[in-house]
């Protein structure tokens, strides 16, 4: 027994290794395709557990290893997996050739309630789900929630400055605080007897928190669907209960009060009372239950914590470290106050344009997340490089190592918002600035975090000035599976 145990572990197991690491490579070789042979199966992966770095920055290593391809095969397991790191492909994979590639690539678990969201949903599904929450993001409805966004601000502030000890560190913890409210206010009508200490940022915190578990499941999902789906691997389970029985008391509340504040309640009231979901294309009925609200709702929240407190802190850093960008933004939030005898509204707010400079800078140096993933769903061909890619092909998209390529942003390194001044966007490829993605499969509520990203720093840089803070070693990056968070730098509020 013990020697066919060593047989196994020596002989049968390397081979294994060796056979499925050269069928690999050789799959992307008959395609006339460069294959990385670094960890020949599980590629970047693998060094998610070996080292501390996030995912794409190994990603970014492979995009500078092979500066002339268009693509490059990378180790998926038994999954052809191809990292695409030229932009007409981009294009293609992200807009142009959507059919061949609107699936996310990944299959959840169908007893996993709340991954039944638009991020992870895909096909018939999340264009009948996508359709039916695109009304909460149009221009009235962001009209119509600005006040509470305005107002949640202002409570910030105030909490800030009643508060001295949170001023000198902890700052994306502290930013985070106003965004859960924010976003708790605005889009779900919940409130707090105290703002700032709601437990749903305490979840939104621990789904985020970096963990061997998290690192080992997001892995299994890339690799094998097989896998993934036989361990019936569930990546939110432990929240269900919190969100579903949330969900369920505001929408009956509301329903109760027979009120209408135009948020998301207001949606779910809307649908369960039409019945139904139906896609008249395919025929495809979704019964708007408040699991699949309560899905939507998870999504939502947790896409309005984390990436906004990400981009309001990598703004504040940069702002902290260049004195005369501070002074510009300062002088244009002070004038806009003045013109408006110190009220703001939506429309007043979007005209402020060199803080939309700021914050676009922001997110090319410190994107929310760092890549894109898609599955190709029907056999097609990327036109740079004519690469053909098979169905059930994994695909990687940069982001990151787009915004830091001088290629097509000059000194990357080098926080300058002057690149998205109105002249200079015109000459911008819009395929290479990525900070929410493209195409069909674009954030949904991508113009809600910008205004509430720029709704938070126009109150704050009102009443303070920042101070950056980094630490030895310079700013670095916190080993999260997709979202970017920066680490040993820290911001300081100052009274003007």
């Amino acid at each position: 027994m013990f020697f066919s145990v060593l047989v196994i572990f020596f002989v049968i197991l390397p081979l294994i290794i060796y056979t499925i690491g050269k069928r690999n490579e050789n799959y992307w070789k008959r395609r006339g395709i460069v294959f990385h042979s670094k960890n020949k199966i599980t590629g970047p992966f693998w060094e998610v557990f070996t080292s501390g770095e996030p995912f794409y920055l190994h990603l970014q290593n492979i995009y500078n290893q092979y500066p002339d391809q268009a693509a490059v095969g990378i180790g998926g397991f038994l999954t052809p997996s191809l990292y695409v790191r030229d932009p007409k492909n981009v294009q293609a994979i992200l807009s142009s050739d959507f059919n061949s590639f609107y699936h996310r690539g990944f299959e959840v678990n169908e007893n996993d309630k709340l991954a039944n969201n638009i991020l992870f949903l895909n096909g018939s599904k999340w264009k009948l789900m996508r359709q039916s929450m695109t009304p909460l993001f149009t221009s009235l409805k962001l009209k119509n929630m600005f006040y509470i966004m305005d107002k949640s601000a202002q409570d910030f502030v105030q909490y800030i400055k009643e508060s001295p000890e949170i001023r000198k560190g902890n700052t994306f913890q502290t930013l985070s605080t106003f965004c859960s409210a924010a976003i708790g206010a605005s889009v779900f009508g919940l409130t707090t007897e105290s703002i700032f200490d709601s437990p749903f940022l305490k979840i939104a915190q621990k789904i985020f928190e970096p963990t061997l578990k998290s690192n080992l499941r997001f892995a299994i999902s890339n690799l094998s669907q097989t896998l993934f789906h036989l361990f019936k691997i569930q990546f939110f389970k432990e929240f269900e209960d919190f969100f579903i029985d949330a969900i369920k008391r505001v929408v009956r509340q509301r329903k109760e009060e027979n009120i209408k504040k135009h948020d998301f309640a207001d949606i779910c009231v809307a649908l369960q009372k039409n019945g139904m979901l139906k896609d008249p294309e395919t025929g495809l009925e979704l019964e708007p239950t408040y699991e699949l609200l309560a899905a939507q709702a998870f999504f939502f929240f947790n896409a309005g914590v984390e990436p906004v407190a990400a981009a309001m802190f990598s703004a504040l850093i940069e702002i902290g470290k260049n004195p005369e960008i501070q002074k510009k933004v300062h002088e244009e939030i002070d004038r806009t106050f003045d013109k408006n005898n110190g009220k703001l509204n939506f429309d007043i707010i979007a005209e402020m344009v060199y803080l939309d400079m700021v914050i676009n800078e922001a997110m090319r140096m410190y994107p929310p997340i760092g890549f894109l993933s898609r599955q190709c769903v029907e056999d097609t061909v990327l036109p740079s490089g004519n690469i053909p890619v098979e169905k059930g092909t994994k695909i990687f998209v940069p982001i990151f190592e787009f915004h830091h390529d001088p290629k097509y942003f000059p000194n990357p390194e080098e926080f300058n918002p002057e690149r998205f001044s109105r002249e200079n966007k015109k000459k911008m490829s819009d395929i290479t600035y990525l900070p929410f993605g493209k195409g069909n499969r674009i954030c949904i509520g991508m113009r809600y975090a910008h205004m509430q990203t720029k709704t938070g720093l126009v109150h704050l840089l009102r009443n303070f000035n920042v101070k950056t803070n980094i630490g030895k070693g310079g700013i670095k990056y916190v080993k999260h599976q997709f979202q970017m968070r920066l680490t040993n730098v820290d911001v300081e509020f100052l009274n003007r």
